[in-house]
C-alpha cells in the first residue's frame, strides 16, 4: 500500500453514471472526510511548497473546493476560473472542445499580474481539454503556468497529451 492509497479508499466509484460504462469516481466521499481532505491540501502544498506560486487557479466548479485551500497553504491569492456570464468585469474567454461539442470559461482581465507564477488546480484530469483551454487564459492575460495539478488523473484518458510543455501533478491516478 502507498502512503496515497488511503485516499482512493475515500473515493466511491459509482457504475454506469452518467451513462452505461462509465466508472464514475466521486470525490465528495473524500471530501467530507476531514483528515482525508486535510491529507490531500497537504500532498499538493507538499509538492508545490517550493514552486514560488503567486496564484492558484480553480476550474469551475470542483476546482474552487481545492484551489483555494491551496492557496491559502501556499500563501498564495485564489482567481477562480468560471463558466460564461459569471464574472462581473471585464474578462477574457476561450472556447474549447467537448465530446459533442464546445464549452467555454473566462477570467477577469486583472485577475493575474504580468508575469506572476499560477498553479492551475482541478479535481479531475481526464481528457485535458479544460485545463489546456485554462493555461490558454492565464497565459492571454499574462501569468505564467507554475504548474497544473489534479487530485484524480484518469491516465487511460491521455490528457496529459493536451497538456505537453507543462508541469503535470496528479496525487491519484487511475488506469481503468
Amino acid at each position: 500500500m502507498t502512503d496515497r492509497d488511503h485516499l482512493k479508499k475515500l473515493i466511491r466509484e459509482v457504475p454506469d453514471f452518467p451513462k452505461p460504462g462509465i466508472l464514475f469516481y466521486d470525490i465528495t466521499t473524500l471530501l467530507k472526510n476531514g483528515p482525508g481532505f486535510h491529507d490531500v491540501i497537504d500532498a499538493l502544498k507538499e509538492h508545490y511548497h517550493d514552486s514560488g506560486v503567486d496564484t492558484v487557479v480553480g476550474i469551475e466548479a470542483r476546482g474552487f473546493i481545492f484551489a483555494p485551500a491551496l492557496a491559502y497553504a501556499l500563501g498564495a491569492g485564489f482567481v477562480p476560473v468560471r463558466k460564461p456570464r459569471k464574472l462581473p468585469s471585464d474578462r477574457v474567454s476561450v472556447s474549447y472542445q467537448l465530446e459533442y461539442g464546445t464549452d467555454s470559461l473566462e477570467i477577469h482581465t486583472d485577475a493575474i499580474s504580468r508575469g506572476h507564477s499560477v498553479l492551475i488546480v482541478d479535481d479531475l484530469l481526464a481528457t485535458g481539454g479544460t485545463a489546456a483551454a485554462v493555461t490558454k487564459l492565464v497565459e492571454q492575460v499574462g501569468g505564467k503556468i507554475a504548474g497544473t495539478g489534479f487530485v484524480v488523473e484518469l491516465t487511460f484518458l491521455n490528457g496529459r497529451e493536451k497538456l505537453a510543455g507543462y508541469d503535470v501533478f496528479s496525487l491519484l491516478q487511475y488506469d481503468k
